[in-house]
């Protein structure tokens, strides 16, 4: 019988949320330093061509397509602690979101920035604010497009903490 191979503890996970187990787990962010965090991500939902002139024209049979998906971009930047599992609850300070409207591509854009002064990021909160803006729109064309297709989810932009700024380079996927 050979002896069994030496044990080495595993190597640490470049992946904040886990431990050096590989156990998943909440990262603890008490000892970081309170900064101004903003974050800026888009994403667009491409459609039928009449699916996009009843949203540009607000002919939606169920009302304003883009003014109910605004609120729920922003109820969704509030609400990502409760989503994604491991983020942190932030006290968001603003979250604006835009839609842009392409109608030589029949889709829309959104883009959402949200802001806190705090000690972890806001670029879930972003994220989360595009999904389910698209989403919204999703929701309420669907009648009529069942196949829209929501695409280019990113974030483009964020700044604050430690690691400082970056930014997405045009066109690019990171």
């Amino acid at each position: 019988m050979s002896a069994p191979p030496p044990s080495h503890p595993p190597a640490p996970s470049p992946l904040t949320h886990f431990d050096a187990q590989g156990q998943a787990h909440m990262v603890d962010v008490s000892a970081k330093v309170p900064t101004h965090r903003v974050a800026v991500a888009e994403g667009t939902i491409r459609m039928q061509r009449a699916t996009f002139t009843l949203v540009a024209e607000g002919r939606a049979k169920k009302g304003d397509v883009l003014a109910v998906a605004r609120i729920a971009a922003i109820q969704g930047a509030k609400r990502t602690a409760e989503l994604v599992p491991l983020c942190h609850p932030l006290p968001i300070t603003r979250v604006a979101v835009e839609f842009e409207l392409d109608a030589a591509r029949s889709c829309v854009r959104c883009q959402a920035r949200v802001e806190t002064v705090g000690v972890t990021g806001v670029e879930m909160e972003a994220l989360t604010a595009v999904q389910v803006g698209l989403l919204t729109v999703y929701d309420m064309c669907k009648a009529a497009d069942r196949g829209m297709v929501m695409e280019g989810i990113r974030v483009l932009e964020k700044s604050g903490g430690k690691s400082g700024s970056w930014r997405a380079e045009p066109g690019s996927s990171g």
